[in-house]
């Protein structure tokens, strides 16, 4: 069965704007709906009765989409925790032998920035004197220290957010010239994999 709408749950704003730009290249006509929480501890917590609720109604042609920054988890243990609290909801996951998932976790390894320096070009287009870090960008999920922090640095160096990283801004201004084809962060691509599939 084709999906027809997809609602995304998100730890953040930043993440918020990104995909709301990022998804119509991705899903093409379908309909989403992104829902943002005060980062990822209010995600996690809020998660297990999110969930209960859309399995009294979530209709077949829906997926849940539930994406959040790896951080300094281990990446399969956080999603199988998040698995864990779909199917104690009655909810399938990609995992399940049940039937087509209902449930799909991303894990943006290591934060959203991964992304951005995945595809550089795009930052560039919104941020024309931002100087290209080969080293992050040869390896955009394999950054250590805080991705967003190397993201910031790298801004800082090229002239942009003195007073610190603005992540909603960068966000907004970035995600319109991200290209899915051209990205190369494997946890980017792992997501537009998940979303194609469905």
């Amino acid at each position: 069965m084709t999906t027809e709408h997809w609602e995304i749950l998100v730890e953040e704003e930043s993440m918020e704007r990104a995909l709301s730009a990022v998804l119509p290249k991705i899903i093409g006509a379908g309909s989403f709906r992104i829902y943002r929480h005060r980062g990822k501890p209010s995600l996690l917590e809020n998660l297990p009765n999110r969930l209960q609720g859309y399995a009294k109604f979530l209709p077949s042609s829906h997926k849940i989409v539930v994406v959040v920054d790896r951080d300094n988890e281990n990446c399969e243990e956080l999603k199988a925790r998040i698995e864990v609290m779909a199917r104690n909801a009655g909810l399938r996951t990609k995992r399940d032998n049940r039937g087509p998932a209902q449930v799909i976790v991303r894990i943006a390894i290591e934060e959203l920035e991964a992304w951005y320096f995945g595809d550089w070009a795009a930052v560039q287009a919104a941020y024309p004197k931002a100087h290209k870090p080969t080293q992050h960008c040869r390896a955009p999920d394999a950054i250590k220290g805080g991705t967003w922090e190397a993201f910031e640095r790298c801004m800082k160096k090229s002239g942009y957010f003195a007073s610190g990283l603005r992540k909603i801004e960068a966000a907004t201004k970035i995600a319109p010239y991200i290209d899915p084809g051209r990205n190369t962060s494997p946890s980017f691509k792992a997501f537009c994999r998940a979303m194609e599939r469905i």
